[in-house]
């Protein structure tokens, strides 16, 4: 597997980026304004995620995703190591992401990897998305922010 930048005048895998994060409107505009990586394997994309600066030394892990057919393989725990390792590469001293309350494998792997949760932002998903989002039969609502120093 190779992980790269996105190309300048190459269009990001939007089908997969849609997967962690269902808002087109919100994903186009993060997009634009971090750093998109793509995880290709035999010239295809299986992976993406995108880091965006927030604050002074710090970045936003907004969009981690893997194509479904290869989930389950290690892949995203890969993606998420290189992110940590792009942030701390880039001279960032800590990398933050967030997630839904329903998002329990996620939470896991963050947490497996090295976050620590920081913080709730009550009704987040119900406050920034039109559609109701069910994930693992829990109601998205909240979002739990986690972060990392490098």
């Amino acid at each position: 597997m190779n992980i790269r930048n996105l190309f300048k005048d190459e269009k990001p895998p939007m089908d997969l980026l849609l997967l962690a994060d269902p808002s087109q409107i919100i994903v186009n505009e993060y997009v634009k304004r971090g750093e998109c990586f793509i995880a290709e394997k035999e010239n295809k994309v299986i992976g993406v995620y995108v880091l965006l600066p927030t604050r002074p030394e710090t970045v936003e892990l907004v969009n981690i995703a893997v194509a479904e057919e290869v989930q389950k393989k290690g892949i995203g725990k890969h993606l998420l190591s290189h992110a940590i390792q792009m942030a701390k590469r880039k001279g960032y001293k800590t990398i933050e992401v967030g997630t839904g309350n329903s998002s329990l494998g996620q939470l896991a792997l963050y947490q497996k990897c090295g976050f620590r949760m920081i913080g709730i932002d009550r009704d987040f998903f119900v406050r920034h998305y039109q559609e109701e989002i069910i994930e693992n039969g829990i109601h998205c609502r909240d979002m739990i922010r986690l972060s990392q120093d490098l």
